[in-house]
């Protein structure tokens, strides 16, 4: 089964939530953010052009230009392959684990994988950040100490959902969770 919502980002923009359920016990979340506008891009791009004219024209020298059009192609690839994050997405299975994929504009994808039995639980944390924000992250078992926490991972960390999608992700996960939890205790 699977639905898509439509939710806000912490600065308002637009996001889309897939969920797909695949079983009671393992389901899909997949946030989009809107592609790389071709509006933006030509503004920053003929920005950079029109500056590089402007001295060109004031030192008469081809390579202000030449080196302003090569900035600007490694610039935008530099972009889209380590910044612009189209997707991410969280893919919770009971009986294995927690994966987290981030597919960046120039189709590379990045994935952490976290054992389930290294998961002590996920939790919807808050943060200061010129205002109060809320992000999604798990708590990793400290191996030393049974009650204690070792690591917490944040989740959606490019697309910065706010309070209402983060809500409708825990809900799921913490299903997810206790089914778990109900399978191991069961002999």
């Amino acid at each position: 089964m699977e639905d898509e919502q439509s939710f806000s980002d912490i600065c308002g923009g637009r996001l889309a939530l897939q969920r797909r359920y695949y079983s009671p016990s393992c389901r899909e979340f997949c946030l989009s953010c809107p592609r790389l506008s071709l509006r933006s891009l030509t503004a920053v791009t003929c920005t950079v052009w029109l500056a590089a004219y402007g001295l060109f024209t004031l030192c008469e020298n081809s390579m202000i230009l030449s080196a302003a059009i090569f900035i600007t192609l490694l610039g935008l690839l530099g972009y889209l392959h380590f910044v612009k994050i189209d997707q991410e997405t969280l893919l919770i299975i009971d009986s294995l684990g927690i994966q987290m994929t981030s597919s960046y504009a120039s189709g590379k994808e990045s994935t952490t994988f976290i054992e389930m039995g290294k998961v002590k639980d996920v939790v919807i944390n808050e943060a200061i950040y010129m205002k109060v924000i809320y992000y999604l992250c798990i708590l990793l078992k400290d191996p030393v100490e049974p009650h204690g926490i070792s690591q917490v991972v944040p989740v959606f960390q490019s697309t910065k959902p706010r309070l209402d999608c983060l809500i409708e992700v825990y809900r799921s996960c913490q299903e997810i969770l206790a089914h778990q939890k109900a399978a191991s205790a069961s002999p």
